[in-house]
């Protein structure tokens, strides 16, 4: 299962529409949180919300993690050792305030178990990279497991 993310503030139809032409041929479900898109997708199992404890359940159940580029989302993909796609939001596109998203995956792009699309033409090939991947979390020293676990509580208030 693939799941698709781009949170809860804002709608990403250019990632949802972009995803629900890939759907069809990865053979596998995908459920996608669409947030507070206008496209309504065909090919997905689309939901405006999800809770965030069906929402870690989901993402564990997942073989790879489609994202806009949201740090909540990457430090959920990292404590259960899920690889993530992020799709930057852009600015000039209406998406966002201002291009924040370009340097987060600037920052992250080279780092295990994140691939980064830069737009929708990428998408297919980073999806197929992502479901290639081996497991990438025994690549990370346990101090790292460890902190990522603990900014990751910190940021969704749960307890260290």
């Amino acid at each position: 299962m693939i799941i698709v993310t781009v949170g809860m503030q804002l709608g990403f139809d250019r990632l949802i529409k972009a995803m629900d032409a890939l759907a069809p041929g990865l053979g596998m479900p995908i459920i996608a949180q669409t947030g507070k898109g206008t496209y309504r997708p065909r090919n997905m199992d689309a939901r405006d919300k999800i809770a965030p404890a069906e929402f870690e359940a989901l993402v564990e159940q997942s073989r790879l993690i489609v994202s806009h580029a949201g740090i909540g989302t990457v430090l959920t993909a990292a404590r259960c050792a899920r690889p993530i796609i992020l799709m930057p939001r852009r600015a000039g596109l209406g998406e966002h305030r201002n291009d924040h998203q370009m340097a987060t995956v600037g920052k992250l792009a080279e780092r295990p178990g994140i691939l980064v699309a830069d737009n929708e033409s990428e998408l297919g090939q980073r999806i197929a990279e992502g479901l290639a991947l081996a497991n990438w979390s025994a690549a990370q020293s346990p101090t790292a497991r460890q902190l990522h676990g603990a900014l990751a509580a910190f940021i969704e208030n749960r307890p260290l």
